[in-house]
Order: C-alpha cells, then structure tokens, then sequence
C-alpha cells in the first residue's frame, strides 16, 4: 500500500480482494469471485468514462490524465452508480441490486484496508436510485411440480427402456452393437442424473463439476452407497458431508451403474460425454502412454466413440459441469412436452428439483425434518417455503370461520 491511500489506483486492489473473497485454491475459485470480477471490471470502465452513460462522464478531475485512484470516489459517484444500474444498463431489479451488492462488499474491504475512510456504497442516500425490490416470494421461484416431476422421469424412463432393449437385442459381435451400447449408456446416465434431482434436493453444484472451483470435481463413484442409501458430497458449507439417496434414486443409478462397468471407483458417475473433450483427453493420454499418432487413430476408430476406449483404457474422463446438467434437463424437458410457467427458465431447472423436494418434506414433515434434508438452517426453510405455512394457516382460519361464523352465501346476499 502507498504511503497515501488515497492516491491508490482503485483497480491495483482489485486482484487482493477477489483472492480474498474467492474460493479454492489462491481464491482462483468461486462464482462469486468470477460475478463480482466482472462488475469490478464494469465499474471501472463507468468510472473512466468509458461506459457511455448519457448522464456521466467519468469520475477524475478535468484535464486529469491518470486511472481513477480512491480520491475519486465520494457518496456522490456511489449514488450516480446506482442510479446508472437501475436506469441506463436496463437491468431487473434484483440484477441492480445484485450488482451494487458486489460493488458495496469490495468497499467494505477497502474501509477495512485502509483504503478509504468511509464506506460510502451503505448510506442510504448513496443507494436511494436503486430500484426497490421486485417483491419476488420464495414460492414464485420454480419448484417441480409432481406432475412435472412424473412426466420428467417417466420420459427419462421411456428413454432408457428403449435404448437398453436395443442394446441387449443387438447382435454381441456386430460393430453396430458398440454404438448402441453409448447411447444406451447415455440414457442411463440421463435417467439418474434426473432422478438424482428429483429426489436428493441436493445442490447441482455438490453433484458436478464446477470450472470456477477447483474443489468441485464431480461426485465419484467411491462416494456412493447404495447398500446404506447415502453419497458423499462437498457441501456448499465448505465441508464434505453425507446425502441421502431415497429408494426411488438407487435402482436407476444400479442400473447405470452395472451398464457403464466403470473401470474404477475413481471414475466420476456423471462423466461427460462432449465429443471434443473426451477425443482431446484420449489423444493425450495414449500419447502419455507412449503410442505415436498413427497408433492413437487406429485405437480410436476401433469404437465408435472415445468414451468406450476410456472405459476400456481406464482414462479417467471429467465429470459433466454443472451448465452440462442444464443442457440435459433442458432437451428433456422439450422432448417429454413439459409445460414450465418461469420468467427465468423455460425448461425443468435443477434449482426446481431440490424446491419441489423442499416442498414435499416442509408439506408432509414440517420444517425441521426438511431443513436437515435441505443441509439448510431451519430460518432459512421457513423464510423460504412461507408460502406453505401460509396456506396451511388460511385452511385452520377458514375452519375457524366455519365454527363460529356463519359467512353469507351469494344467495343469501341477494335476498331483501
């Protein structure tokens, strides 16, 4: 840090802060740290006066010819910001409210650093032009209803059933048998990816991999039990901890299990099945392993695609990423015609799963049961699926009215 703090350039601590805040190793991980990265980023470029607001320039002196450095920065330039997210970037307004949440958690750190001397983002006449919020409720977020949950793995269901009758219908010394047996692979991974979320309501994010984060690798085989009903997953709480795997989960994933064979408990159960990483991954490893090009094409045009060779090398793909199981849920959700009312998704999202899984525990065994479930705190749950107590409170208010009211009909309103 300078002797003056004030004449630090605001994006020279850009890099400490996101290490601080990001997850994995050096902080090089995280969503957060890649969001707030990319709005740190935006800032500044608004505050240098190339963002091409119609309201405001830059935030330097005039005829300063330098970057903007903590000086700079006032309750005023926090206020313009806000005012700049709810209006000229046309956002939504929990997107504003998001990004000026980003903006405000870099200013605290710089309060605490000693950077500056005030934490401006917080005065309220700073965040006055933020847009209220829309008034969302946690039951307006997409949650699976049963009747989609049913057409989802029913679908999922009809898939697998027939690619496994072809497969095992399939001549066992034809070449066309090879490639039945990937897609049959394919369905069975797909129908218990799908019953994973249906019925787990655990986190996409503890189930895959996720790039941003170098800890979440994807769940592995070694870490799933079905004897016991239990799985073993990297908790959003930063701690690995057990999951439960109700009896509808454990069949679909046997099965696919017993028809992938993996080659070792190593082996990711969702691997991915991208053409171009696995052909990349096999070509590396054979070469690894001493064998030239030529050899390497002549083992790959054996199969009729490179997830088989792996299977039968032992070459340990990656597991599918977290954006992998949208685009899953995504076809699935188009070919079973099912109908998503979601301003934000128009197919079966895997946020809704682990929602409609919350509301069958906080419908049939309150909140306690589905809070432990849920790997939430019981506050949360509540705040989250209010709706249901809600509702459960206007049926005793209604039977309540029944027992000491008697509410007039339309009939009896009509009569003189």
């Amino acid at each position: 840090m300078k002797s003056n703090p004030s004449e630090t350039a605001i994006e020279s601590t850009f890099d400490l802060f996101l290490q601080d805040k990001g997850k994995g190793r050096d902080g090089e991980g995280g969503h957060y740290r890649r969001n707030v990265e990319r709005e740190l980023n935006h800032f500044l470029e608004w505050a240098a006066g190339d963002r091409g607001s119609d309201s405001w320039t830059d935030i330097l002196p005039e005829e300063t010819e330098r970057e903007p450095q903590f000086r700079d920065l006032s309750e005023s330039v926090y206020r313009e910001y806000a005012r700049y997210l709810a209006g000229e970037r046309g956002l939504k307004q929990n997107t504003a409210q998001t990004y000026y949440a980003y903006l405000s958690s870099w200013t605290g750190w710089c309060v605490t650093e000693g950077y500056l001397d005030a934490h401006y983002a917080k005065r309220s006449t700073a965040r006055d032009p933020l847009p209220d919020d829309d008034g969302r409720r946690p039951g307006d977020q997409q949650a699976w209803s049963p009747e989609q949950r049913h057409q989802l793995t029913k679908h999922a269901i009809q898939e697998f059933d027939a690619a496994y009758d072809k497969y095992t219908d399939a001549d066992r010394d034809s070449e066309e048998r090879h490639r039945i047996q990937y897609h049959a692979i394919k369905a069975a991974r797909n129908r218990a990816l799908v019953y994973v979320i249906a019925y787990t309501a655990v986190r996409v994010g503890e189930l895959l991999r996720d790039p941003s984060d170098p800890r979440r690798r994807g769940l592995r085989w070694e870490e799933v039990n079905t004897d016991d009903g239990s799985i073993t997953v990297y908790r959003k709480k930063q701690q690995w901890d057990t999951a439960s795997l109700p009896e509808p989960v454990i069949q679909p994933l046997e099965a696919y299990r017993e028809l992938l064979d993996p080659p070792s408990e190593r082996w990711p159960v969702f691997p991915s099945f991208s053409p171009r990483t696995l052909g990349k991954l096999v070509r590396e490893e054979l070469a690894s392993r001493g064998l030239t090009e030529e050899e390497i094409e002549a083992r790959r045009d054996d199969y009729p695609r490179d997830l088989l060779l792996a299977l039968d090398e032992d070459i340990r793909p990656a597991s599918m990423t977290t954006q992998g199981a949208r685009n899953v849920l995504e076809q699935l959700t188009d070919e079973a015609d099912i109908g998503v009312s979601d301003p934000n998704h128009e197919y079966l999202a895997p946020h809704g799963g682990r929602r409609g899984m919350g509301e069958i525990l906080v419908r049939s065994f309150g909140y306690t049961v589905a809070a432990r479930y849920l790997d939430n705190s019981e506050d949360m749950v509540r705040e989250r699926y209010s709706h249901i107590e809600a509702g459960k409170l206007g049926d005793k208010a209604t039977e309540g009215i029944a027992d000491v009211d008697s509410v007039p009909t339309s009939q009896e309103e009509g009569e003189e």
